[in-house]
Order: C-alpha cells, then structure tokens, then sequence
C-alpha cells in the first residue's frame, strides 16, 4: 500500500510540470554585455552567466560575439511610501529598473526590447539612521542579484530569429 502511495504521489507531481530549476542552457555560444551605465551591473551579469552555463563564452567585444545583451538603462530610485503623523518618513520604498535586449551582429532581435522592475520597501526610523542605511544597500544589492538572475532565466527562452 505504501509503494503505491509513493507512486502515485511521484506520477502526481510528474504529471503537473514541476521540475527543479537546474543548469542554464543558453541558445548562443558566446556573448558580450554592454552596460556603459552600469559597470556592477555588467560585472555580476556577466559572472552569472559564466555560473549558469560552462559552454557559453562571455567575451570582450561585440565583434567576437554571437549575441550582445545591451543594458542602455540600470536606475536605482528611492520613494517614499508612508509619512507619520508628524511628518517624517516612516516607510520607503527602493525601485531598480534595467532596460535590456539581446540581439546579433545583424541587428535581429533574440529578444526584444524590455524592461525588469523590482521593487522592496524597508520601515525607516530616525534613531537608526546608520542601520536604515546598511539595510538599504544590502537591499539594493539583493535587487541587483534578482535582476541579473531574471535576465538569465529570459535568455534561457531566447530564441534565434527567423
């Protein structure tokens, strides 16, 4: 009875398209990320990729490249979200938006122009001012992380134009 509980179980979670994340696969060979306005950007992106996939080469120029992943915007804005009675802030909120596309030598499109949005908010209090301050970095190098990592899952789906 056990054996087939556990079968049907494993036949269950087969049967809804669960599968675990796994290795990259990339459909280009190699590629160079242009990001003149952001170089961290550029740095961890080009680190993860290299992580995700051993196959594909992250070279230094367009020229040696069959894809280039241009990345023309990376913007860090700060707002604020909540106000206390008296005034002052008491909540913010950290938006990191990075335009990319990922096109060949040619020009054609492998994915079209697009944008990532991420968003975290943090509560801020004036006595811990110092502390408020290394949280808000940390978030805003965690945001960096999450964006790099969902470039790499959209390249995965990237495909070679007609």
């Amino acid at each position: 009875m056990r054996t087939l509980a556990i079968i049907a179980l494993a036949t269950l979670v087969a049967g809804c398209g669960f599968h675990l994340r796994g290795d990259a696969s990339f459909p280009f060979t190699s590629i160079y990320v242009n990001a003149p306005s952001s170089p961290p950007m550029a740095a961890e992106t080009r680190r993860g990729i290299g992580a995700a996939d051993a196959t594909t080469k992250v070279v230094d120029s367009a020229a040696n490249a069959q894809v280039t992943l241009d990345l023309p915007l990376v913007v860090d804005d700060k707002d604020v979200l909540s106000l206390s009675s008296g005034g002052s802030v008491r909540e913010f909120q950290l938006v990191k938006r990075v335009q990319y596309r990922l096109h060949d030598k040619n020009g054609d499109d492998w994915i079209p122009a697009g944008e990532i949005v991420i968003r975290r908010s943090y509560t801020f209090n004036e006595t811990q001012v110092l502390a408020r301050d290394l949280q808000e970095q940390r978030l805003l190098r965690e945001m960096q992380s999450d964006a790099v990592q969902q470039l790499i899952r959209r390249m995965q789906a990237a495909r070679k134009p007609a």
